[in-house]
């Protein structure tokens, strides 16, 4: 039943009540605009600057060049994810939000490509009619840093928009364009600073989340007021199903934005009164409000959606208290943005961003924990990943959702599985944001640990929580033609790329050999030097740990059930490299990241750490292959047992008919009668 194109539409819920939000949606825009107007006036960052003014051209536009880039960027984002995951491919909704994102993406690529003109011309006090400005902006954009961080934003904002204006045809490829555009916020992101007491990792991670969370709330809002018109009885699905996601977005956006705002101002009095802590007082004030009210709100609204589809119309000629609600909320979310935009504007309070002290804390750009790495400071240390952290609260909250359903209606789940997963997911979260992670650039050996921990100790856990089979029971089916997290679940389940990856032999072989393709090659030196390489070293040493346990003692549905006697010849070969790998670490007399290691100056000795973490390597690597190899005796043991059983109850079923048809083969090969080769047989057993 594809509900978008049913015919009999709410009349007043898409036309009458339609008018505040066509009214909003027109407003959006300027009201951002008056909004990052009076929170510069009010801050003083329109005052020209002391070293140098590129004047009132460069000194306004780039303020409403920025807000118009990230209301068009967010709206984009937004869209797609409503594409992706709630309307169906190819019913005028579709096409009216496909039409949508388009233009916005028109207009977030030009912004994207005019904002290193205008930001060069205001770090650099040069105005626009400068002499030479073509060079130096040149210069500026591919030499500089902040420069380069502009252009490659450019560049993947030309190829996501590319292909959003291109037109959105199904699911595939609107999750395809909205991750490029996710992707087209890294950049940004990475140039996003701490303060001088540290947190230039928390800074990086925060912004990228908090532009994700405004995206898929905002902009989604903004594509649901759009898609509204053409939903007719759908519109409460819909919107159930954009509720769910705008949930999530909202809580991503609070933490992400007090996390940011903590690293840059702290929670003293000074930082809170000055005029940054001002506009982050008003942008959370804002951000809690629409949630909360949001949240209470949509709950009755939905419910007289429904009573409106069921008459077939609501009380003609007042606009629907919904759409009321949702062209407030867009004027309220377009001027948050530009009090955020007003914020980067502004900048922290004078002596919050201090800047490194030694040389270790500007390689790393965070502060340097106490040395030395003491066990107990490596069990307890904190060092927060904001990304890991959001990541493993939201692996909780899912499986204890599906936990939840399945009581709900009954059905039991082993406790064991529910405790692995726990489990797993409270050992990546220290991992990622304790105990070695704090020390994870400075030591080879507090190294050797988290890398350890993240791919042999906590997949194995997960794995064992089987979440796939979990997710299979409790996730709904979707019956319109959409796709909702059971589909998408399901199709990256069955993909051809997972199918390759999660073939045994693929499996092992990305799990051990990436080991040294990742340790003896300039990737090594990239993780530790760069943020972005640091989180991609992390997410694949986690996939590939899964995978590999996954396919030795994975109980979950997949593309392959390899043979017993195969995974356990997997599993020695590679804890025989393992071995190998710590054996070499250990003995050897070459340092690997020698340039990185040999400038940090914390008076180690780099190279008696690094066999240091060889032996860790050696001795974490053994325990978990040693619990995999139990647990899959002890899977082997139930599977021959279960196969016996089998063979019993068929052979109760039809009299032992396979007997029966081995003893006639052998009766026929010796030219006797059945019952002599039974007696044969018989025989050869005693």
């Amino acid at each position: 039943m594809v509900l978008e194109r049913d015919a009999t539409a709410v009349r007043d819920v898409d036309g009458a009540g339609r008018s505040p939000v066509a009214l909003a949606l027109v407003l959006g825009l300027p009201t951002a605009l008056v909004a990052v107007v009076v929170s510069m006036v009010a801050t003083g960052a329109a005052v020209p600057g002391v070293l140098g003014d590129a004047g009132p051209v460069v000194r306004w536009g780039l303020p409403v060049l920025r807000t118009t880039g990230d209301l068009a960027v967010s709206t984009v984002l937004g869209s797609l994810v409503l594409l992706a995951f709630a309307l169906v491919p190819g019913s005028p909704a579709w096409r009216a939000v496909s039409r949508l994102a388009s233009g916005a993406a028109v207009a977030w690529v030009l912004t994207a490509v005019v904002q290193p003109v205008l930001s060069f011309a205001d770090i650099a006090g040069t105005p626009l009619s400068s002499a030479g400005l073509g060079s130096q902006i040149g210069y500026f954009l591919t030499e500089v840093p902040p420069g380069r961080t502009l252009l490659a934003t450019a560049v993947l904002a030309v190829l996501a928009g590319t292909l959003v204006a291109l037109g959105t045809a199904t699911p595939a490829s609107a999750a395809v364009a909205a991750l490029l555009t996710a992707a087209a916020l890294v950049p940004i992101a990475l140039g996003s600073h701490g303060s001088a007491e540290g947190g230039h990792h928390t800074a990086v991670s925060g912004w990228w989340l908090h532009a994700l969370g405004v995206g898929v709330w905002f902009g989604g809002l903004v594509a649901l007021a759009v898609a509204g018109p053409h939903l007719g009885r759908s519109l409460p699905v819909v919107v159930r199903r954009y509720s769910a996601m705008a949930l999530g977005a909202f809580a991503l956006v609070v933490v992400s934005g007090l996390a940011n705002g903590w690293v840059q101002i702290g929670a003293t009095a000074s930082g809170l009164l000055s005029p940054y802590g001002a506009l982050l007082g008003v942008k959370t004030a804002a951000a809690l409000a629409l949630g909360v009210a949001g949240w209470l709100h949509r709950r009755s609204a939905i419910a007289g959606l429904d009573g409106a589809v069921e008459r077939g119309r609501s009380a003609a000629g007042a606009p629907s208290p919904f759409w009321r609600l949702v062209g407030g909320e867009v004027l309220v979310m377009a001027a948050a943005v530009g009090v955020a935009v007003a914020m980067v504007r502004t900048g922290p309070p004078a002596g919050a961003d201090g800047g490194p002290r030694s040389l270790a804390e500007q390689l790393t750009s965070d502060v340097v924990p106490p040395l030395p790495a003491t066990p107990l400071r490596l069990l307890l240390q904190p060092a927060p990943d904001l990304l890991w952290l959001v990541v493993c609260g939201a692996l909780v909250v899912a499986y204890a959702a599906g936990l939840a359903r399945l009581r709900a209606r009954g059905d039991r789940w082993p406790a064991g599985r529910a405790v692995s997963w726990f489990a797993g997911v409270a050992v990546l979260a220290w991992a990622t944001s304790f105990g070695p992670q704090a020390y994870i650039d400075l030591l080879f050996s507090a190294h050797m640990v988290a890398h350890m921990t993240i791919m042999m100790v906590a997949p194995i856990l997960l794995v064992a929580g089987a979440p796939i089979t979990l997710a299979m029971r409790t996730l709904p089916k979707r019956r319109d033609g959409s796709r909702g997290p059971r589909e998408w679940l399901m199709v990256l389940v069955h993909s051809r790329w997972a199918r390759f990856v999660s073939h045994p032999v693929v499996a092992a072989v990305l799990f051990a050999g990436s080991i040294i393709v990742f340790y003896y090659s300039p990737l090594f030196g990239l993780a530790l030097s760069t943020h972005l390489g640091h989180e991609l070293m992390e997410v694949h040493f986690l996939l590939t740990g899964y995978l590999f346990a996954s396919a030795v003692i994975g109980v979950d549905p997949g593309a392959w059930n390899p043979p017993y006697p195969l995974r356990l010849l997997l599993l020695l070969a590679t804890m025989a490299f393992h071995a190998f790998f710590g054996v070499a670490l250990t003995g050897g007399n070459e340092l690997l990241a020698a340039d990185w290691f040999s400038r940090l100056g914390l008076g180690v000795d780099a190279l008696a750490d690094q066999r240091t973490g060889g032996a860790i390597a050696w001795g974490i690597g053994e325990m978990p292959t040693l619990v995999l190899a139990i647990v899959l005796a002890v899977q082997w043991s139930r599977s021959d047992e279960r196969e016996t059983r089998r063979r019993d109850r068929a052979a109760d079923r039809d009299g032992d008919a396979e007997l029966a048809a081995y003893n006639a083969m052998l009766a026929a090969r010796s030219g006797g009668s059945p019952d002599s080769a039974t007696q044969g047989a018989g025989r050869q057993e005693r």
